[in-house]
């Protein structure tokens, strides 16, 4: 962490900004827009969703969202900050990476190719994102006691496995893609952060990155040995947020929403135990943040996007302990309010990535997935280090498969994960790998669970782990999956499949954890002795 002289402290203490902010902001702002590029790309393609649509009502919604959560977790901050006296790091919050591609494959695409009704898809995404923000709402009332019920290993390593999956190892393959470009300034960031370097006139080490990065794109493009993108052919214009309130009541009753229910309650409940585990993050890194506001102002940014017409869920962001590092504190997440709000309004996204190539930043982000990977081991007891490890793997899991199901609709479009699966599981054991991705963080938290209590022979408790995961499995939330018309995947949410119908999909993976709980339950009725090392 930057060094913090007294002076320092009582700038933050008294004021809403510290220079490290600028760093917090680089990575944060990259961070969700990397979300409004996905979003921008995917959805007229993949969903038939109008460009005029997607700029002129869901990023205006997206901004709304993202201005409740991101001025309540700097004000909440601020609070904290003065209750302690000590400087507090507002917690992250963005557009929800996970659900974002959930929504998009697996309720706008279908509803659209079922229907060819892109406004009907949009506002079945709607209902389905409000109902989501109602489940979290609801379930902020007692994510307290699921915190105080969970071991720390079991969140903070299903955090560390998106950390070095989904963030550090996605992003090092787009550096190493743009050598000349990108890996300076990603190697300026590990050298400036890891070596708590402070630069002359107090310059921060990601916007020394930064501009580093984007002068040697500039130097490329001038001697003609890499293209100059096109100038947009947008003109900036401003969207006003407009309210949609009454249309998504009247969609509770439509049929096409509650088809959906299998995406989006799982997807819901999963945005609130990433909450829970990011809380758990950032009381490991010091912020004790109260548990019911914070779960409470999430669900309901969403509810309050969707009635602007976002159905993209907003979450707590994972790596509070990375901007932490960083020295940021409030004022990064105001400016990331601002600057997103800004770009969602104006229509300005185009022109940003004109001028700032995407990947002179991403060596932020990597160092934020390193060092959510390094706190799951470091904030943990030494011996949960084995139950940290084996909750990487359901994110391996999902991520190989990720890689597989790009590579796929590339190279072959029309080949389905279906055929995937049976062509490829005698090899690399397909099916195997969509079963761990299927619900992979929650796996993740159940494997690291009992491995940590069996850790410290709470056999009980392990036992009562390993229900929840045959209770999980046999609805399907968890392993069971079926596959889609459309050639991919989806959840097989209380799906009965086999055997005429009688059997859920998940209930092999269901038998294998209840006998586990029950030799669990025995072994804690027999006590049995424990080898000496």
């Amino acid at each position: 962490m930057p060094a913090e002289t007294a002076s320092t402290q009582k700038t933050y203490l008294n004021g809403w900004f510290v220079p490290n902010d600028i760093d917090g902001f680089f990575g944060l702002f990259v961070d969700n827009l990397c979300q409004l590029v996905v979003i921008v790309g995917l959805c007229p393609p993949l969903a038939g969703l109008p460009e005029e649509l997607v700029v002129g009502r869901i990023l205006p919604g997206i901004a709304v969202s993202l201005v409740v959560g991101n001025l309540f977790y700097a004000w909440q901050a601020r609070r904290l900050s003065r209750q302690t006296g000590k400087p507090v790091t507002a917690l992250p919050f963005g557009v929800n990476t996970v659900s974002l591609f959930a929504f998009i494959f697996l309720i706008l695409g279908p509803v659209y190719h079922d229907t060819h009704d892109a406004d009907l898809a949009w506002k079945v995404s709607l209902v389905a994102g409000f109902l989501g923000g109602v489940v979290e709402i609801v379930t902020s009332f007692f994510g307290a006691w699921v915190r105080r019920h969970t071991p720390r290993a079991a969140l903070l390593s299903a955090l560390a496995g998106v950390g070095i999956t989904f963030i550090a190892m996605g992003f090092i393959f787009q550096i190493f893609s743009s050598p000349l470009v990108a890996v300076f300034p990603a190697l300026l960031v590990l050298i400036g952060y890891a070596g708590r370097v402070r630069w002359p006139w107090g310059l921060p080490t990601g916007f020394i990155a930064v501009v580093a990065g984007m002068l040697a794109a500039w130097l490329l493009r001038g001697f003609h040995l890499s293209p100059v993108p096109a100038w947009p052919q947008e003109t900036l214009h401003f969207y006003f947020p407009m309210p949609i309130i009454g249309g998504i009541f009247g969609l509770l009753t439509d049929v096409h929403v509650w088809k959906y229910a299998a995406v989006f309650v799982p997807m819901a409940l999963f945005n609130v135990i990433g909450s829970m585990m990011n809380l758990e993050s950032a009381e490991a890194a010091g912020d004790k943040f109260d548990t019911r506001s914070s779960l409470l102002v999430n669900g309901a940014s969403a509810v309050v996007g969707v009635f602007f017409g976002n159905p993209f869920a907003p979450t707590i962001y994972i790596g509070h302990p990375g901007w932490k590092a960083l020295g940021a504190r409030t004022g990064y997440s105001v400016l990331n309010a601002v600057a997103i709000t800004a770009i969602c309004l104006t229509g300005a996204m185009p022109f940003v990535l004109w001028f700032m190539p995407i990947e002179v930043t991403l060596g932020i982000l990597l160092w934020i997935g390193l060092i959510i990977t390094a706190q799951a081991f470091q904030e943990v007891p030494k011996a949960h280090a084995t139950a940290v490890a084996i909750g990487f793997i359901p994110s391996l899991a999902a991520w190989g498969e990720l890689l597989i199901e790009t590579t796929i609709n590339k190279a072959a479009p029309g080949y389905s994960l279906q055929q995937a699966a049976a062509q490829f599981s005698p090899d690399i054991f397909f099916a195997g790998m969509l079963s761990l991705a299927q619900g992979f963080m929650l796996i993740s938290i159940l494997f690291s669970a009992i491995v940590a209590k069996v850790i410290d022979r709470e056999w009980r408790a392990a036992a009562v782990w390993c229900l929840i995961g045959a209770a999980a499995s046999a609805c399907g939330i968890i392993h069971g999956y079926i596959f889609t018309p459309d050639g991919g995947y989806a959840p097989a949410l209380f799906k009965w499949t086999g055997f005429g119908g009688a059997i859920p999909s998940g209930l092999d993976f269901a038998l294998a954890y209840a006998l586990a709980a029950v030799l669990l339950f025995a072994m804690d009725a027999l006590k049995p002795a424990e080898i000496e090392n």
